[in-house]
C-alpha cells in the first residue's frame, strides 16, 4: 500500500565533513514536519553513516532525498564514484576500526533498504516504519529546521542528546559515542570535534570517535570524560566557539562517560565470564591428564596465547635446583633463543624461591626476563615455577594475574597427581610383577608361554589375574591360571597366598584335588569379605612322546585343546571356587596331548572383553587360535592376544592373562 506523503527534503550536498550534519538537520526537519519525531534516533545515525561514506569515503559530492509519510521514512542517499557495493563492506570492522559499520547498522535497524548504482554513481536508500502496536511517543521539542545551523535553545540541546534507552543497548558503544558526538555537531556547527580516550590497560590514547580537521592549535574548547580511573578521556571541539559549547559539551561527555561506564562493566562482567569459562576448561584438561610428561607439556600450550606471548614450566630436579621442562611461544622462530635464556634462568628463579623476602605469590621475574613468575605449590611443596612472558605491547593487568595465579595452582596440582598417580602406577607394576613367575620352566619336550595385559581403568591397583608353572619330581610340571576376586592389596595378598599355597602342595606331592581343600580353608580363614578365586591348574607328566595332563577346574573357564591338526575341543569338568563354600566339588580330568598339541589357559578378562554390547567369547578364542596350529607356544599365545586387544578400540576394563602348554615332542 503507498501512503501520502507528508513531508519532503531533497539536497545536493558537497564532499564536506560538514555535509553528514546537513544531511541529518534535514532529515530531522522532516520527522518533525510529518510527527515522526520517535524515528529520530534510528532514521540520523543511518543517515549520518550513509552521507559520511559519501562524502569521506567515497569523495564525492551526495544527494540527499527524504520522505515521509504517516507511517514512516525513506532516506536515499547518492553518491557519484562508480562501481557497486564492495563485500568488505558488509564484513564486520576491528573493534578498534574508527568506521565500516554503516551498512551493517543499516541492515539491523532499517525496516528494508536497498542499493541501485550504475556507471555514474551508486544509490543506498532505506526505510523505517513506526511499529503499529507501539504507544504514541512523547512529543519532543523539535530541533531547528534550517539545515546545518546551530542550535541555541537549551531545551532542543538537551533534546539532541537524547537518545532512546532501546537504541543504545542495541549500539556498539564505539557507535554510540559516534552518534552523540555528531550531535553534538549538530548543536554547535563546530569545524571539528573528537573523543579521545585512554582505557588505561597501557594501549594508550585513541580517538574512539571525531569529525572534521582536530588539531591542537585549533581547539577551542576541551572537557574531560569523566571515566573511573584508570582510564581517562576529553572531548575537543574546535572553531570559532559559541557561549553555549562549553555546557553542551560537558552535557555530552557526562553521556558519554556514562555510556563508556557501562560497556566496560557489560565488558569487564563478560571478560570475567571468559576467564571462569577458560579456568574450568583447563582445569578439566589439566585433571584428564595423568602423565607427568603430557601434563608439562600442556601447561604452557594452555597459557599461550590467552595470558602471554610465551610460557615456560621450571620444576624441580632430583638433586636440588629448577631446570627447563616445557617452553610455548606464540613465534615458532622465537623458541630456540627462549629456550636458551629460560634455562639459564632456572638458578635465578631457584634463588627468589629460597629468598626471605618471598611471600609464597609472584616471584621477581630473572633479569631481562619480561613478565610474570609464578611458584608451581601442591600439598605444602613447592615444585616448580610457572613464567609468563607479557602480552604485545603491554603489561599484564591485575585479573590477568590472578587468572595465571589460579591457573599455577590447578596445574601444580595436576603435576603433583600425576607424580602420584606414576608413584602407585610403579608400585602397582612391581607388586604385580613379583605375583608372576620370573621365568617359565624350560623342560626339554615341553614348552610354555604366557600374556598378561592389566586393565588401564585400574593402573595404579594390583589386578587379581595371575599364572604359575614349576617343576615338580619324577619329571613332572604343574601349571595353573587363576582370577582372585578384586582388586588392590587385598586382592595381591589373596593372590600371594593363592598361588604360594598351591605351589608348595603340588610340590610336595600331594594330589591336585587334596591342594585344592587345603587352599579352600586357608582362604575361609582370610579377614575380609573378597577372598575367592577361580583356578584351572593341571599336572603334567609324560607318556613317550605325548604328554597327559591332569585338570581340575575350581570355578574357572575349561581350556582350549588345540590340536596340531586346528581341530580345538574344551576339556575340562567344571568344579566350585575356591573360598567360598567349606567344601568344594573337584572333578579331574585325565586329558591326552600329542606332538605340536596345545593347552590354552585364560582368564575371564579375554572372554568378557567387550565391543560396546557384545562380548569376545569362547568361538572367537577358536576362530583366533585355529590358524596358529601347531606353531609354537609364543606364536599361539599372541595371536590369542592380538586378537583380544583388536576386537576393541576401548582399553580393557578386566585383566586378561593367557598361559599356552605345548607338547614338543622328545
Amino acid at each position: 500500500m503507498t501512503y501520502p506523503e507528508r513531508a519532503t527534503r531533497r539536497l545536493r550536498l558537497p564532499a564536506d565533513d560538514r555535509s553528514p550534519a546537513t544531511a541529518r538537520a534535514a532529515v530531522r526537519t522532516v520527522l518533525t514536519e510529518a510527527g515522526l519525531t520517535e524515528l529520530l534516533d534510528e532514521t540520523l545515525l543511518l543517515t549520518t553513516e550513509l552521507a559520511t561514506n559519501g562524502v569521506v569515503h567515497a569523495g564525492t559530492d551526495i544527494n540527499l532525498a527524504v520522505a515521509a509519510d504517516s507511517i514512516g521514512v525513506r532516506v536515499t542517499v547518492t553518491d557519484y564514484r562508480s562501481g557497486g557495493i564492495e563485500p568488505a563492506d558488509m564484513a564486520m570492522p576491528e573493534v578498534t576500526a574508527e568506521g565500516g559499520r554503516g551498512l551493517l547498522l543499516v541492515d539491523r535497524f532499517a525496516s528494508s533498504w536497498g542499493t541501485t548504482h550504475d556507471a555514474t554513481g551508486k544509490s543506498i536508500w532505506f526505510r523505517i516504519d513506526r511499529d503499529p502496536e507501539a504507544p504514541p511517543p512523547e512529543r519532543r521539542t523539535p530541533a531547528a529546521e534550517i539545515p546545518g545551523a546551530p542550535v541555541t535553545d537549551l531545551a532542543q540541546l538537551a533534546a539532541l542528546l537524547t537518545i532512546a534507552p532501546a537504541l543504545q543497548s542495541r549500539l556498539p558503544v564505539e557507535q554510540l559515542v559516534s552518534e552523540l558526538l555528531a550531535r553534538l555537531h549538530d548543536a554547535t556547527a563546530a569545524a571539528g570535534g573528537a573523543i579521545e580516550f585512554d582505557p588505561g590497560g597501557g594501549s594508550g590514547t585513541g580517538v574512539l570517535a571525531k569529525f572534521g580537521d582536530v588539531t591542537d592549535e585549533s581547539v577551542a574548547v576541551a572537557v574531560p570524560v569523566p571515566v573511573t580511573a584508570p582510564a581517562t578521556g576529553r572531548l575537543v571541539l574546535t572553531g570559532e566557539a559559541g557561549p553555549e559549547w562549553r555546557p553542551l559539551a560537558e552535557l555530552t561527555a557526562e553521556r558519554i562517560a556514562l555510556a563508556l561506564q557501562i560497556d566496560r562493566m557489560r565488558t569487564d562482567e563478560q571478560r570475567r565470564s571468559g576467564w571462569l569459562t577458560y579456568l574450568a576448561e583447563a582445569g578439566e584438561l589439566l585433571a584428564h591428564s595423568l602423565d607427568e610428561h603430557l601434563t608439562v607439556a600442556l601447561i604452557p600450550q594452555l597459557v599461550v596465547p590467552q595470558l602471554g606471548r610465551w610460557a615456560a614450566v621450571h620444576l624441580r630436579k632430583d638433586g636440588g635446583g629448577l631446570e627447563l621442562a616445557a617452553l610455548s611461544h606464540t613465534e615458532e622462530a622465537e623458541l630456540e633463543p627462549w629456550r636458551a635464556r629460560l634455562a639459564a634462568a632456572g638458578s635465578a628463579l631457584e634463588a627468589s624461591l629460597a629468598s626471605d623476602g618471598w611471600t609464597g605469590m609472584e616471584l621477581p621475574p630473572p633479569r631481562g626476563i619480561d613478565g610474570i613468575a609464578v611458584p608451581l605449590s601442591a600439598r605444602g611443596t613447592t615444585i616448580g615455577v610457572l613464567s609468563v612472558g607479557r602480552p604485545d605491547d603491554r603489561q599484564h593487568t591485575t585479573e590477568e594475574r590472578a587468572v595465571v595465579a589460579d591457573l599455577a595452582k590447578r596445574s601444580a596440582l595436576a603435576l603433583d597427581n600425576a607424580r602420584i598417580h606414576a608413584e602407585r602406577a610403579a608400585v602397582a607394576h612391581e607388586l604385580q610383577s613379583a605375583l608372576m613367575p620370573g621365568t617359565l620352566p624350560e623342560v626339554a619336550g615341553v614348552s610354555f608361554a604366557a600374556e598378561y595385559l592389566p586393565a588401564e581403568a585400574f593402573g595404579t591397583e594390583v589386578g587379581g589375574d595371575f599364572y604359575d608353572a614349576t617343576t615338580l619330581p619324577d619329571e613332572r610340571l604343574w601349571v595353573a591360571i587363576g582370577d582372585v576376586c578384586g582388586k588392590g592389596a587385598q586382592a595381591a595378598a589373596v593372590t600371594g597366598v593363592v598361588r604360594d599355597v598351591l605351589r608348595v602342595m603340588a610340590r610336595d606331592g600331594r594330589p591336585m584335588p587334596r591342594a585344592l581343600e587345603l587352599l579352600n580353608s586357608t582362604l575361609l580363614e582370610q579377614p575380609g569379605d573378597l577372598r575367592y578365586a577361580t583356578i584351572a591348574s593341571a599336572v603334567l607328566d609324560r607318556e613317550d612322546e605325548a604328554i597327559g595332563a591332569t585338570l581340575c577346574l575350581s570355578g574357572h573357564d575349561r581350556p582350549l585343546l588345540l590340536r596340531a591338526d586346528g581341530e580345538a575341543e574344551w576339556v575340562g569338568h567344571e568344579g566350585t571356587a575356591v573360598g567360598l563354600f567349606e567344601q568344594v566339588k573337584v572333578n579331574p580330568e585325565r586329558v591326552r596331548l600329542e606332538v605340536g598339541d596345545a593347552l590354552v589357559f585364560f582368564t575371564d578378562g579375554v572372554t568378557e572383553r567387550r565391543d560396546l554390547s557384545v562380548m569376545f567369547g569362547h568361538e572367537r578364542i577358536v576362530r583366533a587360535v585355529r590358524d596358529v596350529a601347531g606353531k609354537s607356544a609364543r606364536a599361539i599365545a599372541t595371536a590369542l592376544l592380538e586378537a583380544v586387544q583388536m576386537f576393541s578400540s576401548d582399553s580393557p576394563r578386566d585383566d586378561i592373562a593367557i598361559l599356552v602348554v605345548r607338547c614338543d615332542g622328545r
